[in-house]
């Protein structure tokens, strides 16, 4: 690889992204396998042999995935791009290992040259990333705009983490003075809840900035807070005490 790594890694990264996923065995073993029939002697038939029809025929799915080239940007729209993977694929795992493998190059995509990297990360910005939100998978899709912003816009991306970073004490601060009378209410209740909060990732915070022409200092929903109940009929309770404090 450009970094000077075996190219192992790569595979060996996907692999580990797809257990990090909860895949099946097939599946992970796909993703480590995913470019040995494109970019090596390796073939449909010997993958069968010594793995699985399932494994080869996923491994295969990929490589044709990996031809798709798009000539317009209506054809990079998700919607789009689902339909041209479903003739291609018919298996969305195939999609599933496309984006581990996806996320490791946009994570060493500094080692590339800059007008690759723009290139990698627009189509990244207009294909992966929106589809990722269409399949629900939408901490991939924070993970992939913010290094989508990093290639794009590196300055902005390195003032939003420093303001972020400045501004850690104020919001775990605000974190704790909105979880504990909300905790204290739902007691209650008999309802045993958790209560999270988290920054907002660096895409969505820089998008608000753009469309609202505003500075950072102006940008007030910085952060979210995530409440986890046991059970779905606890969540309309918890939403109407939330209304009632």
């Amino acid at each position: 690889r450009r970094s000077g790594k075996p190219y192992f890694t790569h595979c060996a990264s996907v692999g580990a992204v797809l257990a990090d996923w909860n895949m099946d065995v097939d599946t992970i073993i796909a993703g480590l396998l995913h470019d040995t029939i494109e970019d090596t002697d390796v073939t449909r038939e010997l993958i069968v042999s010594e793995f699985n029809e399932d494994v080869a025929s996923l491994v295969e799915g990929v490589s044709k995935l990996s031809g798709i080239t798009f000539h317009s940007r209506q054809e990079k729209q998700a919607e789009n791009f689902m339909k041209m993977f479903l003739s291609v694929a018919k298996d969305l795992r195939v999609i599933i290992i496309k984006f581990a493998d996806r996320l490791h190059n946009m994570s060493t995509i500094n080692h590339l040259p800059l007008i690759k990297q723009r290139r990698i990360a627009i189509e990244t910005r207009d294909v992966y990333a929106p589809l990722a939100h269409r399949l629900g998978m939408n901490k991939l899709k924070m993970e992939l705009e913010d290094l989508i912003l990093q290639v794009l816009d590196p300055d902005e991306f390195r003032k939003l983490e420093k303001n972020i970073k400045a501004t850690k004490k104020q919001r775990e601060s605000y974190i704790e003075a909105f979880s504990e009378p909300v905790i204290e209410e739902l007691k209650n209740y008999h309802i045993e809840v958790e209560v999270f909060g988290r920054a907002k990732h660096f895409y969505s915070i820089y998008g608000k900035m753009k469309r609202r022409n505003k500075k950072f200092e102006e940008i007030f929903d910085l952060f979210a807070i995530r409440i986890i109940v046991e059970e779905v009929s606890e969540c309309y309770a918890v939403l109407g005490s939330i209304h009632q404090l």
